[in-house]
């Protein structure tokens, strides 16, 4: 005789297969979710070792650099070294925080020896300090050794709450290569390489910019979501089966 469990209606075999069937495709998602966030554990910890690889290898000359048939993107972080004339008039400046204080990162063309432009970031001023009046012992002039970290620009915004870029009024909120380049007043006819270099922490005269500020933001919580994932799929698989067992055992008393 078949009687229910707490006042419930026994679950029929058709209905205990379908539910095995959904559980079985639900369990089989997760764990496919938690093996994708591995293999994406295994990817991070990779790019996280090729960056501090990068960083630590000793600069090599930007030109040499450029001979290298690689995107800027697959040569990010770097080190660099080269010569040539900043020209102040140019500088674009790029919305920033640094150290908890808020003002800009300055971007300065510079004149290489071979007759291209290249932007160098030379590092971070406060908000106070962005007219380059207030920081004339930084504004060097004659020829300049730089060394600094190579980095890509921007094509596109990177996201809808990141606020349009101002040329208008030199500030700039993300790294759009192609504004910072067409506003800046460099010639036309005038060649600039396509990337950016961080300049590194070595001090400027009268101590701004700040030089070194490079961030290697790179979270990696992809075990945290891979745990989270298979976690989900084991507490189904075990409510399932409690699910299925009492189901068994109601259909048997």
């Amino acid at each position: 005789m078949t009687t229910a469990i707490d006042g419930q209606k026994p679950a029929s075999v058709a209905q205990r297969l379908a539910a095995l069937l959904i559980g079985a495709v639900c369990i089989a998602i997760l764990l496919g979710l938690g093996t994708w966030q591995m293999r994406r554990l295994a990817w991070k910890e990779d790019l996280l070792a090729t960056i501090q690889s990068r960083i630590s290898a000793p600069p090599v000359q930007l030109k040499d650099a450029l001979l290298v048939e690689k995107s800027v993107a697959d040569m990010e972080y770097t080190p660099v070294t080269f010569s040539g004339v900043f020209d102040h008039r140019f500088a674009r400046h790029f919305f920033a925080t640094f150290k908890g204080a808020t003002g800009f990162y300055v971007y300065t063309p510079l004149k290489l020896e071979g007759g291209d432009w290249i932007f160098v970031n030379r590092g971070f001023v406060p908000y106070d300090k962005k007219d380059p009046a207030a920081r004339p012992e930084g504004q060097v002039a004659g020829p300049v050794v730089i060394t600094g970290l190579m980095r890509p620009g921007l094509l596109e915004r990177p996201s809808s709450i990141v606020p349009d870029n101002d040329p208008a009024k030199n500030i700039f909120y993300w790294k759009d290569f192609r504004a910072m380049r067409d506003t800046s007043g460099l010639p036309e006819s005038e060649p600039v390489l396509g990337l950016f270099v961080d300049a590194n922490d070595a001090p400027n005269p009268g101590g701004l910019p700040v030089g070194g500020v490079t961030i290697i933001d790179q979270p990696n919580n992809h075990l945290q979501y891979a745990l989270t994932w298979y976690g989900l799929a084991a507490a189904l698989a075990g409510v399932l089966g409690l699910w299925l067992w009492r189901g068994r055992a109601g259909a048997s008393s």
